[in-house]
This record gives C-alpha cells, sequence and structure tokens, in this order.
C-alpha cells in the first residue's frame, strides 16, 4: 500500500487502529482538532477481550503499571445491601485482566507508543476535519488548520474515529441531529480515597435513577495503600427537552446532586464524606445515537464512538473501539482492496456494536440493581428472596455473551495471539 491510512481523531479507537495498522506494515497518519493533546477525562474499564488486543501490540505490562487489574464487580441497592458481586478479569480464570485506569493516562500511552513507532510527526493537531470523499482510488480528508487554513490530503483510506460528534458520520448522515439523551446526568470525579473492599473492586450502588460508581484506577497509590477513586454520582430526569452538547471538562454543580447521596454512607464506602470534600468534578448527559445500517462509504469507514456510541454501561466504550481496530486491521490485512476490506470490517463489526448499544439501553447486566430496587424498595433480608441466583446468573452471562467476553471468547482470544 503506496499511501497511507488516514485516520480522523487521536483518541482511544483511533491511535490504537493506528497501532495496529502499523504492526501489519499499513503506513498511518492521523488528524486531530485539538492543539495539544493531553491527559483529559476521568477513569474508564478495559474489559479482557480489549486487553488481549492490547496484548498483542506489548501493551500489557505498561498498562498493568500504571492503572488496576480489576479483581471483582459489586452491585448493591441503595442501603449498601450486596445485590450481586462476580470475580473480574484474571480472578475469575480468564486468561487476561481487566484494567481499570484513567482514561488520560491510557490516551498519553498509546500517543506515545504511536509517536515511538510511527514517528512524531505521525499525529498532526490542530487539524479540524471538514469533509471527506471516496472513489476507486483512494480517499481524501479536508481539513482546517490552526490558522484557518483549508488542506486536502490523499489516502488510501480514510476512518472516521473523531468520537460521538464525528464531522464525517455527519457528512453521510447529515439529518441525524444530537446525540439522544435517556434522561440521566452523570457527574464524575477523581479523589484520592482510603482503599475499599478488596482494594481493587468496583461497586455500583442503586437502581437506574439513581446510582453511584466507585473503582480505583492508579497503580502506584495501590501500592501505597491508598485509593485515586473514580467516582460517578447519577441521576436520571424526566426527558422535557435536548441537552446541551456534553463535554468531558465541563464542570459540575455539587448542589445539583449532592443532596441526594446524603443517607449513602455504608459500611465499606461513605459517599456524603466523599462528596463534601468537593473535589473537581465534570457533567454530561448519558447520550448515545441509534445504530446505523452502514459505517462504510467506499475507502471512508467510521470507527469507535463515531460509530457506535453506546451509553457508559457495562465498561464497553473504549473496549469496543479497541476491539474494532484489530478488526478493522486483520480485514485490511487481508483484503483485496481497502474499499473491500472496510466493508468486511463493517460487516463483522457493526451487528455486535448495535447489540450492546441496545443492551445498554435496557440498563445491561446493572438489570440485577433495578430489579432488587422494583421487587423490594424497602431492602430485604436476603437477595435470593428478591432476585434469585440462577436469574442473577443470567443476566450476568447474557450480557457477557452480547459484548464478546465469556470464557469462550477469551480463550479463543488467547489461542489468537499465541499463534500470531
Amino acid at each position: 500500500m503506496n499511501k497511507p491510512v488516514l485516520i480522523a481523531g487521536a483518541g482511544v479507537g483511533g491511535l490504537t487502529t493506528a497501532l495496529y495498522l502499523h504492526a501489519s506494515g499499513v503506513p498511518v497518519q492521523i488528524y486531530e482538532s485539538v492543539g495539544e493533546i493531553r491527559p483529559l477525562g476521568v477513569g474508564i474499564n478495559l474489559l479482557p477481550h480489549a486487553i488481549a488486543c492490547l496484548d498483542e501490540l506489548g501493551l500489557t505490562e505498561s498498562l498493568l503499571a500504571l492503572g488496576i487489574e480489576t479483581q471483582e464487580l459489586r452491585y448493591f441497592n441503595k442501603f449498601g445491601q450486596e445485590v450481586w458481586q462476580e470475580p473480574r478479569g484474571r480472578a475469575a480464570g480468564l486468561p487476561y485482566p481487566q484494567v481499570s485506569i484513567h482514561r488520560g493516562d491510557l490516551q498519553m500511552l498509546l500517543l506515545a507508543e504511536v509517536e515511538a513507532r510511527l514517528g512524531a510527526d505521525a499525529v498532526r493537531c490542530s487539524a479540524t476535519v471538514e469533509s471527506v470523499a471516496s472513489d476507486d482510488n483512494g480517499a481524501s480528508l479536508t481539513f482546517t488548520d490552526a490558522d484557518g487554513v483549508s488542506h486536502a490530503v490523499e489516502g488510501a483510506g480514510v476512518i472516521g474515529a473523531d468520537g460521538i460528534h464525528s464531522t464525517i458520520r455527519a457528512q453521510f448522515y447529515p439529518d441525524e441531529g444530537m446525540p439522544i439523551w435517556n434522561g440521566a446526568i452523570l457527574w464524575r470525579g477523581l479523589s484520592s480515597t482510603e482503599q475499599f473492599l478488596s482494594g481493587r473492586s468496583m461497586f455500583m450502588a442503586g437502581n437506574m435513577h439513581q446510582k453511584f460508581v466507585a473503582y480505583p484506577v492508579n497503580q502506584q497509590a495501590y501500592l501505597r495503600g491508598e485509593s485515586l477513586t473514580n467516582w460517578i454520582a447519577e441521576l436520571r430526569y424526566p426527558v422535557t427537552a435536548l441537552m446541551e452538547r456534553e463535554d468531558w471538562n465541563r464542570s459540575g454543580n455539587f448542589d445539583e446532586f449532592e443532596p441526594e447521596f446524603a443517607s449513602w454512607d455504608f459500611p465499606w464506602f461513605n459517599v456524603p464524606a466523599l462528596l463534601s470534600r468537593r473535589d473537581p468534578c465534570y457533567e454530561f448527559p448519558m447520550v448515545d445515537r441509534d445504530p446505523v445500517e452502514a459505517w462504510t462509504f467506499g475507502c471512508v469507514t467510521l470507527l469507535g464512538d463515531a460509530a457506535h456510541p453506546m451509553y457508559p454501561i457495562g465498561s464497553n466504550g473504549a473496549s469496543q473501539a479497541i476491539l474494532d481496530a484489530r478488526a478493522l486491521t486483520a480485514a485490511v490485512v487481508e483484503e483485496r482492496s481497502v474499499a473491500a476490506a472496510f466493508k468486511r470490517y463493517e460487516t463483522e463489526r457493526l451487528p455486535p456494536t448495535a447489540a450492546i448499544v441496545r443492551a445498554n439501553r435496557g440498563n445491561g447486566p446493572e438489570q440485577v440493581m433495578q430489579l432488587a430496587e422494583e421487587r423490594a424498595p424497602d431492602g430485604f433480608n436476603d437477595i435470593e428472596d428478591v432476585v434469585p441466583m440462577a436469574e442473577r446468573q443470567a443476566i450476568a452471562d447474557r450480557y457477557k455473551q452480547i459484548a464478546g467476553f465469556t470464557t469462550a471468547d477469551l480463550e479463543r482470544a488467547r489461542q489468537r495471539v499465541e499463534n500470531a
């Protein structure tokens, strides 16, 4: 391939795709709208099937040096009574870990690897994508630089990894409009706390109308016996109007949500004490988009949140973008043309990600908390009398099947990595 593949967006999906394509001998150039890539955001989770992909790129040890190898996931009701717990990653006998990490740490790790492997000029910043075009010879991308000057570049293909507000997606779906808001607002922050539960636990408490989530994201804090804790406070309101554009860096107002959690002092985590510290937090509405019929238009395709934006339920956002990167690269290497490769990638990845979008709208694996709320709103003596083990297990297993990280999925991934 003489011309490079052009990637719009230097987020997790775009950077991982660049690393995968480069490792397969495909030249790449990335275009990013911001003037400087900085470690923004809060915590995210990478599921074991995504770690299997990053392991192929030789990044597992670096990830574990930064983040936390999650040991368990635990669900509670609003009174702190346990509804469900399950081991995660290698603690569950899987060949790969689940990793909780600061989004900024992950992005900067990927950026450093891209610059080390592809060259310091592999990412061009201050390049705001305006449009794309495709023909029999490849694809072109037009962008505007920091001075407002327009540039057109040609490549073998263009990958739109430019997020939920993708300019490239909007070109092909001009009437789609704003993302769809489900009525929930999330306030997210990072706070230094004592370790809680196992020290490597992720917990969720509450129900679909009010929820609190917390998990540690920093390995160095863990080794000091502390926790850099990512936390999320969530409230749902009646949907009366579209919310304004979400932004990871919009400051949150504690007065809007802190009083609702005043009684959530659990034996293993004091939510009111955490919120009373007023550490910086960020607000955004929970939004997604309807699955579309196609991502690929000749030698142009979509990836990650540009292709399948989904609710942050089940820890799937970044993980699915990483899976996209691997599937797309395999198709590019094996197919006769970029257009054929992009179409094969779409055929493989669009149906399962659409299923996850729909499952997350149904509350995903968090259904067990909602069932406990509906059946025992005043609490319970024994969860088995409220949501029997078989029902809870079925919900957890069904979501793993939809999201693609069952034991069988991970064993196939391990064999793939070993045979590579």
